[in-house]
């Protein structure tokens, strides 16, 4: 079937097509915006009506560009590397203690208005609904505000049960890509909705005005306490002199320590000799809110007849760093082309799909090595070991040996899908 088939039925709305994308973040937006430069019709629907917040750390690293760069390399160069909505961040600063920090930077004297940085950092609801903006109505609907409320696979089709307002709707697809996130309905009609909290993280964010000791090249700035194991704290620049800031720590941790999140937040940023006095004059704009982040480590099936996951629901977070973004809109991308090529040969079964896992997860293989082989040894180590490679230069040779290579890739490097 190549286009939309819209019916009336007592009342409802039946929708049907061969492909559904349930979530319009990051990677469900991604994947419309790669099946529409397919030419393929698509629906793609999302609980939220945009621009919404999203919480998150908002960090946006090299992988976004380079998916973006596939897309179309004007969108970077002309509507993000110069837009005052994106903090360009040119390094990033580890903290080790109050008087002790090491920064791993790009020189910004020398670079020029196109160059790279090598972090971009823009709050959600600004970032989400600039994707958003660019799905195509010509090969998208994009359903907003309508609410998945379930899923039914019957015989070679999916049966979505969904409402918008006050109208039922149901979505007639031939596949589904399910790209909502960790609560995602697709993974309860799946029987998949399940946390190992070894491989699960628990964050909290704040925004906040006014911190004192800001890099003057907007560094984001990661603080790993000693105390304790597997867990980070955040300072990322924001426009008009904000910040997100957060915390987050595996969930075994919090749960065998009965930690309150939100109690250890605070005691950091008003106790600990290395944030106090940086947050003594600031001010926060919301309250603490939490969410939870499924770590790649976890390695989720994510392929099967008729469907596809991708981003959180996938459980792609990279476990060292907690990216959550890039890694999310690199499996949109890898999915419209799955996806592409079930359409083309009208086949939507389990084998059209085979590699998919490995495709999305690869690139995150050497961080889910280190993150394991650390968890087993002493997750006390890692932050050690982090601080400790930083003071030694380890950590500043690496940065400096491969920054320019990282950001080469993401202007320049193809992006491989080996689909056999």
């Amino acid at each position: 079937m190549a286009y939309f088939v819209y019916c009336r039925r007592m009342a409802n709305e039946i929708i049907k097509t061969n492909v559904c994308i349930i979530g319009a973040g990051p990677s469900g937006a991604t994947t419309s915006l790669f099946l529409a430069k397919q030419k393929i019709p698509h629906v793609i629907v999302d609980t939220a009506v945009f621009p919404r917040d999203k919480v998150c750390g908002d960090g946006l690293d090299l992988k976004v560009l380079r998916v973006l760069n596939h897309l179309d390399p004007s969108v970077v160069e002309r509507e993000i590397i110069n837009n005052d909505n994106f903090i360009k961040a040119w390094g990033c600063s580890i903290i080790i203690s109050k008087n002790k920090r090491h920064d791993l930077g790009i020189d910004k004297s020398k670079a020029s208005d196109k160059d790279y940085p090598f972090f971009l950092v823009s709050k959600r609801a600004y970032f989400d609904n600039f994707l958003v903006s660019k799905i195509d109505p010509a090969y998208a609907d994009f359903r907003q505000g309508m609410k998945v409320k379930k899923l039914t696979r019957e015989g070679d089709e999916w049966r979505i049960s969904a409402q918008q307002n006050s109208t039922e709707i149901e979505i007639h697809a031939k596949m589904i890509v399910g790209a909502d996130g960790d609560h995602s309905a697709v993974l309860r009609s799946l029987g998949e909705r399940k946390i190992d909290r070894q491989h699960y993280g628990g964050a909290l964010r704040q925004y906040w005005k006014g911190i004192s000791g800001i890099h003057p090249n907007q560094h984001l700035e990661i603080y790993l306490p000693k105390t304790l194991p597997l867990a980070y704290f955040w300072i990322f620049p924001l426009p008009n002199g904000e910040a997100n800031v957060g915390c987050g720590l595996v969930s075994e941790y919090i749960a065998k320590q009965s930690l309150d999140l939100k109690k250890l937040f605070h005691q950091l940023i008003t106790e600990d000799p290395a944030l106090a006095e940086r947050f003594k004059n600031a001010t926060p704009l919301e309250k603490p809110v939490g969410w939870g982040l499924p770590l790649a480590s976890q390695r989720r099936s994510a392929s099967g007849d008729g469907y596809l996951l991708i981003g959180d629901a996938a459980a792609l977070v990279c476990p060292t760093t907690g990216e959550g973004i890039g890694p999310g809109m690199m499996s949109g991308y890898i999915a419209a082309h799955y996806v592409q090529r079930a359409v083309n040969e009208n086949r939507y079964d389990k084998t059209r799909f085979a590699n998919y896992d490995r495709e999305i997860n690869r690139r995150l293989q050497s961080d889910i090595k280190k993150y394991n082989l650390l968890r087993k040894v002493n997750p006390r180590l890692y932050n050690s070991i982090i601080n400790f490679l930083s003071e030694v230069g380890v950590a500043g040779y690496y940065f400096n040996k491969h920054v320019n290579n990282w950001i080469t890739t993401a202007k320049k490097g193809k992006i491989e899908i080996d689909m056999n």
